[in-house]
């Protein structure tokens, strides 16, 4: 089967979470036999270097290297209209062009879109099954931004949450599946009451790769990981900085707080002058920071979707402390395979809990690794793509 897959991020190297999804469905269907042609978009350079990796999963594959300034404008430019500003950065003309030579050169037996924001380069297209992957529903999120936003901003992420709204509803009658990443996702998309047929399937974690190590933790040590150019990770970073770990150094004061993720802007570098906090930056891997960790915290006050970050973690038994919004978009059970709250004053007693016993620790450490090993791996994820694809094509 020739398949054209279209994606909002360059799917390789697949290290960060808008890149990781897409390239396992890639991978797995090239190795079902499938002819995959990629189009996507590279932000860089390096980027665009970097994608030659690709070309071992797929059939062939094209890049479209965007210019910030152009995307800047395009997104202003649709400020005025009902489309999503969104719509304008992903959108090239390059890509477009791309598409529709390869649609009107080649027969495709199935077109596979991942993310809304680039669902317009095929929306047109009639005669082709296709899906729509949306894996998080955007718009939720930035409504979710608007909160956390002082005026005017908040009023943009608003504006910018119910245009993304009205298109994510709009795009999904023009595919013939619509799916998600998490029954959370799929609830949001059902909710719109479109009539459209609908399904989900769960991100998963590499968990030979994410695995634990003969080492202990090191005592009196807790971690963050994730990209701290990302404004959701930054937000909850610095919160937890000020309101609950000096609560925590109360109780614990050989307590050590390691901040770990690339790019950190000067004020995330800053929080590094706090006692007991580390800002790492960039890192070659994550994992030893992690498995050197008593515990994970994951404290997000915005989040959609499933966070990988727990995912990889719990893979490594390494026990995870996070939000009620952060746990929804994990298939495991609460106090069973990790631990969730509701609002920040009760992150001191969760965590003290875990510190203040191993045996709790090491509880938590195998049940979780073991719900990721059942609920979030790969193959399992692709056998309900197989599904769904099956049912795209005898629809």
């Amino acid at each position: 089967m020739k398949i054209l897959f279209v994606c909002h991020r360059f799917p390789y190297p697949p290290k960060r979470g808008g890149k990781i999804r897409p390239f396992n469905i890639i991978r797995h269907l090239h190795q079902q036999g499938h002819q995959i042609s990629v189009v996507s978009i590279t932000r860089s350079p390096q980027e665009s270097a970097d994608a030659t990796g690709i070309e071992e999963y797929c059939t062939d594959y094209f890049v479209g290297q965007m210019t910030e300034w152009v995307q800047a404008a395009r997104m202003i430019s649709r400020l005025p209209t009902r489309v999503p500003s969104s719509m304008g950065y992903f959108y090239s003309r390059t890509i477009q062009d791309e598409v529709d030579r390869r649609l009107d050169e080649t027969s495709y037996d199935l077109i596979f879109v991942h993310c809304s924001s680039v669902a317009q380069y095929v929306e047109h297209v009639e005669g082709i099954p296709k899906i729509l992957d949306f894996g998080d529903m955007d718009s939720q999120k930035w409504q979710i931004y608007s909160r956390f936003r002082n005026w005017p901003a908040s009023w943009g992420y608003w504006l910018e949450g119910h245009k993304l709204e009205a298109e994510e509803k709009r795009l999904a009658k023009q595919f013939d599946i619509c799916t998600c990443t998490t029954r959370l996702e799929l609830d949001t998309l059902n909710g719109y009451q479109l009539g459209v047929a609908t399904d989900w399937f769960p991100n998963g974690v590499d968990t030979e790769y994410f695995s634990p190590d003969a080492s202990p933790p090191q005592e009196e040590s807790i971690s963050f990981i994730g990209r701290m150019d990302y404004y959701p990770n930054q937000e909850c970073v610095v919160r937890f900085c000020e309101d609950v770990f000096p609560k925590l150094r109360r109780e614990r004061p050989d307590l050590k707080f390691v901040v770990v993720g690339a790019d950190p802007p000067r004020f995330i570098r800053d929080l590094g002058a706090l006692q007991g906090v580390t800002v790492t930056g960039s890192v070659p891997d994550v994992r030893p920071y992690v498995r050197a960790s008593t515990l994970m915290v994951a404290p997000l006050n915005i989040a959609r979707g499933t966070q990988n970050k727990i995912l990889e973690a719990m893979a490594m038994g390494v026990p995870v402390v996070c939000s009620q919004l952060a746990a929804g978009g994990i298939d495991a059970v609460p106090e069973e395979h990790f631990l969730s709250v509701e609002n920040d004053d009760a992150y001191v007693p969760q965590i003290l809990r875990i510190l203040q016993s191993p045996a709790e620790r090491d509880r938590l450490a195998s049940a979780g690794r073991q719900r990721v090993i059942s609920h979030h791996n790969w193959p399992s994820s692709m056998v309900r793509v197989d599904k769904i694809i099956a049912r795209c094509l005898n629809k």
